[in-house]
């Protein structure tokens, strides 16, 4: 009896020793399920990383992709959006094909039937008057009513637009002008000169009015080739700019260096 009256109070004395034991096991268990937590948030973080990496480098790509005359927005905006832009990109198929048919006609007539604006305005408006005037008249005796004859008036609004669009226009022309001739940039120089050279061979052979139809039909073909076969053409461009690139470098190395510099260019090294 003394034997197991000793047993029995060792026992209760080796509670405590095993109840720290499975605490320290669970503070153990815990402290890997904490660090296998903060493992897989890391390697987490780190595939986020990696995939925004990823996700950015097209970006790059994108951006190092050659573009004609450096564009960086499309040719919609390029063209200043808007209506005007949706009628030389064909967005509106009816809206296009009417201009550039009247712009068709009105170029037959003046260029090819060789005739005159203020001819044509005033037989146009002699037919209209004598058409209306004549059935006005004649419902009269036929019992019918009249013609209903619409109120024609130009809006302020887009007039007001157009020649605000004119004049900004206008205006950058002179500055772009006043600038190349203040002697700063040779290379825009020899452009405006060799472009202004092309426009006068241009003059001598057609008219003034075919050069601008020619420019029309422009508008309304070359920005819609290039929107659709973009990447093409930009890769023919690339390869066109590297080789004016060398030949300007040749002229440059040549014929321009030796060319005096002005007064500008000294002050600005200075």
């Amino acid at each position: 009896m003394a034997d197991e009256h000793k047993h029995e109070e060792s026992s209760p004395n080796l509670d405590p020793a095993v109840e720290v034991v499975e605490r320290e096991s669970l503070m153990e268990k815990i402290s890997e399920k904490i660090h296998h937590k903060g493992d897989s948030s890391s390697s987490s973080s780190s595939d986020d990383e990696n995939e925004k990496k990823s996700s950015s480098s097209p970006k790059s790509l994108k951006s190092k992709v050659y573009r004609l005359f450096g564009r960086e927005r499309p040719v919609h905006k390029v063209l200043g959006g808007g209506k005007p832009a949706d009628i030389f990109m064909w967005k509106n198929k009816k809206m296009s094909g009417g201009v550039f048919g009247g712009a068709t006609v009105a170029w037959v007539l003046f260029e090819l039937m060789e005739y005159h604006l203020l001819t044509l305005l005033c037989h146009v408006l002699i037919v209209a008057l004598a058409v209306l005037f004549l059935w006005s008249n004649a419902t009269m005796f036929i019992h019918k009513s009249p013609p209903k004859i619409p109120e024609v008036h130009i809006p302020e609004e887009p007039l007001l637009q157009l020649a605000s669009g004119l004049r900004i226009e206008i205006n950058r022309g002179f500055s772009s002008l006043r600038e190349i001739a203040s002697g700063r940039d040779l290379k825009k120089f020899l452009s405006a000169i060799a472009g202004l050279w092309v426009l006068s061979i241009l003059g001598g052979c057609c008219s003034f009015l075919t050069l601008a139809y020619i420019a029309l039909v422009l508008l309304f073909t070359v920005p819609l080739f290039y929107d659709k076969y973009e990447d093409k053409v930009d890769a023919y461009g690339e390869k066109a700019m590297a080789e004016l690139k060398k030949q300007y470098a040749v002229l440059d190395a040549k014929v321009l260096s030796k060319i005096p510099r002005g007064p500008l260019k000294d002050k600005k090294k200075d």
